[in-house]
């Protein structure tokens, strides 16, 4: 069974879809092996980012996660990293597939409700860092 990393940004928590994500989640035969509410660091949030540093959208995605808590959860189940990619759906809402949590529930780009790891390399890392 694979892990993956999944957060639930400010957004979300925000507008109080995150029992609906959840939800979606754990339909689809996933199991949240660990899970924590809170407000991250920046130095936290900086880290999880670093390959965007230097990006003219660098401060504005930092500054979006720390707007309040997120929900940071580690998923296991069969090509967890592929399907939740695929629950996800585009980081453009636009572009979303209808039936994604990102078709369904963000608002633009920038407010996309959701992150889960692009790979396996990825969701290491993401979840040691996270849950360290």
């Amino acid at each position: 069974m694979e892990r993956t990393f999944i957060m639930i940004k400010p957004d979300g928590i925000q507008r109080g879809i995150m029992g609906e994500i959840i939800s979606k989640i754990e339909k689809k035969g996933f199991k949240i092996i660990q899970a924590k509410l809170f407000e991250p660091s920046r130095a936290l949030v900086e880290e999880h980012y670093e390959e965007h540093k230097g990006k003219t959208f660098f401060n504005e995605l930092i500054n979006y996660i720390l707007s309040g808590p997120v929900m940071a959860m580690e998923v296991k189940g069969e090509f967890a990293v592929e399907v939740m990619r695929n629950m996800i759906g585009d980081k453009d809402p636009k572009l979303a597939a209808s039936g994604t949590i990102r078709g369904e529930f963000a608002n633009s780009m920038n407010t996309n409700v959701i992150h889960g790891s692009d790979s396996i390399e990825s969701a290491h890392l993401e979840l040691d860092l996270w849950f360290k």
